[in-house]
């Protein structure tokens, strides 16, 4: 059989067999900038020192030039992002030193002073909190009412909140938290439940004194109600018809143990990780404790690149020794002019214009990516999700502070509390505990149930330790005499070694005057002229 090809065919095969038979030759050279901008110089001069190549490779001098420089920033990297993880081990450690084990609650009876170490705590409310292990199933925890507080795991990433601001909302209940390795059964209903990435988790809470003058009803209260036992199968919460499926055994309702409560009002003891080259040993032995799936893979890899890693022994060298040295000095460096010199980075921490009075949560929420929502008539409005974490106002908090709930920073007016920051005077210039300071308050303080100032020693960020005790000023009469406000009905608070003449007590916070300090305004529950600014403080004024 014969084919033949129609004449438009063979004609493009013969142009196309044309074009094959002539020679194709590059229209120009690539340009000398190009190669320039690929290619590896002899030489240039960087912040890490000269670099050197030979024909684009470097030199053996230059190579461990840039493997230290590596291994610095990502030690570096490790230090900011995992500051979270050791605060949270080191408030576990904390609190075991003064004997509480799993499911034990450390409470302040008489609230909290200046003699314990943690970040940027208050004297004002009465905090109970301990650790609660999940490694042997999930845990129940019989909140009482009138709570205020939340769950986190050991990265500091939060599990649920708590009272008012949890699903109870201040009404008590049972909650149920159930570790990253349970795969048994649960309860059909009856339960607040939650789920956490970690073996431990962080149960921290506050209460409102009663009254705003005794703390004892408060006290009781939690010591009456509060219950964290283990969580057993097939008990409440699961009902016959569900086992009739022959997924659960039915079971009793498990043996509540007594509960241990140890007052640490007035111990002595500490919360805070190193900002050493020790850092790294904590958190490696956090890294250890918990699984490898506890925290995101971005951080692992970090961790992994300097030689953290779970399951494996951590024994840095002296060279990597140095270099962790040089990243924890770096790092606390990087923490605290996040925490006083926020402004000539991020101006946009200012809670008010011009304005020395801050917080960097505004910036990025409780989870460090997108603002919180607006509320408006009665419902949140949540904003667009940004897709990017808010890396300095993260490093920042958790220098400085502690804990991560989404009831921390929110636009609903009664609810919760709210904070301004502040660590300078209307100039920028950081406080100086030898100095005289004032503050006024504007009348009708946003606050429906109370206010107060505290001051934190700018070194461990806890409470100032002076003779004055508690070192806060509020409109609550207990622990320190109520502030008064003027005819006006301004209040004006005082900072300073000594008491100013003519200034009442409950208007006096007292400075050391070897030590410089910042401070906190709290607002528990905050009213509408807070969020919409209409209600400002004065900044904070040195007095000659």
């Amino acid at each position: 059989m014969t084919y033949r090809l129609s004449p438009s065919l063979s004609g493009s095969l013969s142009a196309l067999a044309l074009c094959l038979a002539v020679p194709i030759t590059a229209s120009a050279e690539v340009p000398a900038a190009t190669l320039t901008a690929i290619s590896a110089p002899d030489h240039v001069e960087t912040r890490i020192g000269r670099l050197k190549f030979e024909n684009g490779v470097p030199t053996a001098e230059t190579a461990q030039t840039i493997y230290d420089a590596l291994d610095f920033t990502r030690a570096l990297n490790a230090y900011n992002n995992s500051f979270r993880g050791a605060s949270a081990l080191a408030i576990k450690k904390g609190i075991e030193s003064i004997g509480a084990g799993s499911g034990d609650i450390v409470i302040f009876e008489e609230l909290m002073d200046s003699d314990s170490l943690f970040l940027t705590a208050n004297a004002d409310t009465v905090y109970y909190l301990g650790w609660i292990d999940l490694s042997k199933g999930p845990m129940v925890i019989e909140q009482p009412t009138d709570g205020l507080g939340t769950i986190n795991d050991m990265w500091f990433q939060w599990v649920i909140d708590i009272g008012k601001p949890g699903p109870d909302r201040g009404l008590g209940g049972k909650y149920l938290i159930v570790g990253p390795d349970y795969d048994g059964p649960l309860p059909e209903d009856g339960y607040f439940l939650a789920h956490a990435k970690t073996n431990t988790v962080l149960y921290a809470l506050r209460a409102f004194i009663e009254n705003g003058n005794d703390p004892e009803p408060t006290v009781k209260n939690i010591k009456d109600n509060l219950k964290i036992y283990p969580y057993a199968a097939g008990s409440f919460g699961t009902s016959i018809a569900e086992a009739l499926k022959g997924e659960v055994r039915l079971a009793g309702e498990p043996k509540i143990p007594e509960m241990t409560f140890i007052n640490a009002s007035g111990l002595a003891f500490n919360t805070i990780p190193p900002s050493d080259e020790s850092f790294f040993e904590m958190v490696n032995e956090n890294v250890q404790n918990e699984p490898a799936t506890s925290y995101d893979v971005e951080l692992a890899g970090q961790l992994a690149a300097i030689g953290i890693v779970h399951g494996k022994p951590f024994a840095p060298d002296a060279r990597m020794k140095k270099i962790f040295a040089d990243a924890a000095a770096v790092g606390l460096g990087v923490g605290r002019a996040l925490n006083w010199h926020w402004a000539d980075k991020h101006p946009e921490w200012a809670y008010y214009e011009g304005s020395q009075w801050w917080n960097m949560l505004w910036d990025g929420g409780a989870f460090f990516e997108t603002p919180p929502p607006v509320f408006e008539d009665g419902m949140f409005k949540p904003l667009p999700a940004t897709g990017a974490r808010t890396l300095d106002s993260r490093t920042d908090f958790y220098y400085s502070y502690t804990l991560d709930s989404p009831g921390m920073i929110m636009r609903i007016p009664g609810v919760g509390s709210q904070y301004l920051m502040a660590g300078s005077d209307a100039t920028g210039t950081p406080f100086d505990g030898a100095k005289t300071y004032q503050v006024t308050l504007p009348k009708d303080i946003p606050a429906a149930a109370f206010w107060s100032l505290t001051l934190y020693d700018n070194q461990t960020r806890s409470m100032l330790k002076t003779p004055q005790q508690y070192p806060r000023a509020g409109s609550q009469s207990y622990p320190t005499p109520a502030a008064e406000a003027a005819a006006d009905g301004t209040t004006t608070v005082y900072f300073a070694p000594e008491k100013p003449e003519g200034v009442a007590d409950g208007n006096w916070i007292q400075t050391d005057p070897d030590k410089g300090w910042f401070t906190l305004l709290r607002l528990y529950s905050p009213l509408p002229s807070f969020f919409d600014k209409s209600w400002r403080p004065s900044e904070i004024e040195r007095v000659e």
